[in-house]
């Protein structure tokens, strides 16, 4: 268990009062480092909620719905709600959602992504992302990059259904894909997109192969192969059906950009 911890603090106010305390004098370094020396974490037998996160790398930890019995969901959740002003749940049935929905009243559910979201944050969004997909059944992998790409701060633009069987429309939509800073292509089948589009733009793409297709595509390991193998540079891979993963790296992307451009460099 925690130890010396008020949960209603989140782990950056935690810190700056350490802080502020031996600034102050009202607190010695001895105890200070004692506070300090505290696990970042909080043991719940079943899981260990990694409340530090945030604070460590600027986004709290996310909950993997898939594997978790709905109690376990609820129960992380609701240790997370105390300390975090974020909260993103993933591969979340319904059920899930109803039972995080009885304990934390503002979480919300995306039925399409299959994610549930608790958001008190407010922040300007920072534009330049742009998710676009191959196909219609590629839109659940993309959704669930956009939940997470906004949940971190940052205005997604959505573009579905430009796949390279009717590439005339990539091409109608060419003028937006070049203004984004970072492109995310969700993509199944044989997986050809990504690289079709990073061929002309200046920005990285961010490649994501699903499990459509059919029998050949063996579960998305065929847009796999076929992005890993792009010859156009500046193509990143995720992994099948990872939109999390790729919604989560192109917002640290899209993030580092914005700030060059306030730094004026």
């Amino acid at each position: 268990m925690m130890m010396n911890r008020k949960p209603s603090k989140s782990e950056d106010e935690w810190l700056t009062g350490i802080l502020q305390n031996v600034k102050t004098g009202k607190l010695s370094i001895a105890h200070a480092i004692k506070e300090l020396s505290v696990l970042p974490y909080e043991e719940m037998n079943y899981a260990k909620v990694d409340h530090h996160r945030n604070f460590r790398v600027g986004f709290p930890e996310v909950i993997f719905g898939s594997g978790k019995t709905i109690s376990q969901i609820a129960s992380i959740a609701v240790a997370m709600s105390s300390r975090s002003k974020r909260i993103l749940i993933t591969h979340a049935l319904p059920k899930a959602f109803n039972a995080v929905k009885t304990k934390i009243p503002d979480a919300t559910y995306n039925p399409v992504s299959k994610t549930i979201v608790v958001n008190r944050t407010h922040p300007k969004l920072r534009p330049g992302i742009t998710i676009v997909t191959a196909g219609t059944a590629d839109i659940p992998v993309a959704e669930e990059a956009a939940v997470t790409a906004e949940l971190m701060g940052n205005k997604v633009a959505k573009i579905f259904d430009i796949g390279i069987a009717g590439i005339h429309r990539m091409f109608d939509n060419l003028p937006q894909l070049r203004q984004a800073r970072v492109i995310i292509v969700v993509a199944g089948m044989e997986g050809a997109l990504p690289g079709v589009i990073c061929g002309l733009v200046a920005v990285p793409v961010i490649a994501v192969p699903t499990s459509i297709g059919y029998g050949a595509g063996f579960a998305g390991l065929a847009p796999l192969l076929t992005m890993l193998n792009s010859c156009a540079p500046g193509i990143a891979v995720v992994n099948i059906d990872n939109g999390f993963g790729a919604g989560y790296l192109a917002g640290l992307i899209n993030q580092g950009s914005n700030l060059t451009d306030e730094n004026g460099k």
